[in-house]
């Protein structure tokens, strides 16, 4: 799903074959799968803010140890907001997973106790992949479910701006 009207959408087409009608909503050409369709981005809208999307797959800026998330920001001082329909899919979907690196580039934690940039949706957050480990975000915080061999979690916990909870070890 794409908010600007897209559905079962994959992966770019080769060079040459780009199709200007087939554009997700970060700019990018992709193809239609079979079985995929077009429709007005009200229509998209729609199922977003109607709760009709079970998973919303986002990246982020940064995500809180209660799961609020941060997953826009301009960079220019005199930028108008560019939201997008990040808060909505945010608000809507059943439930939000994350995509991130676990640090920025500057190796600062993007897993924080509060956000530092503006919010996209608060409490939303349940489920979090960084290319360090995979958290889940829950009412007695955050439980690290998976992490990389040979990652210590003391090591994990140092590179994290929020308090973790090892449950690696513990059965599913």
């Amino acid at each position: 799903h794409s908010e600007n009207g897209l559905l079962a959408f994959g992966p770019p087409p080769a060079k040459g074959e780009e199709d200007p009608e087939l554009i997700n909503a970060g700019k990018e050409f992709v193809t239609l799968l079979q079985g995929g369709c077009y429709f007005h981005h009200g229509d998209s809208f729609a199922m977003m803010r109607g709760g009709h999307l079970d998973i919303a797959v986002l990246g982020a800026f940064q995500v809180a140890e209660n799961g609020d998330l941060a997953n826009w920001h301009t960079g220019a001082p005199d930028a108008i907001p560019a939201v997008g329909g990040a808060m909505d899919l945010a608000v809507g979907a059943k439930k939000v997973f994350i995509t991130t690196d676990h640090v920025t580039k500057k190796g600062e934690p993007k897993i924080v106790a509060e956000l530092a940039y503006p919010a996209t949706g608060l409490k939303c957050v349940d489920r979090i992949y960084t290319d360090l480990c995979v958290i889940d975000v829950t009412a007695e915080g955050m439980q690290v479910i998976e992490k990389v061999d040979g990652l210590s979690f003391e090591e994990l916990q140092a590179m994290t701006g929020a308090k973790l909870i090892d449950a690696t070890s513990l059965d599913k």
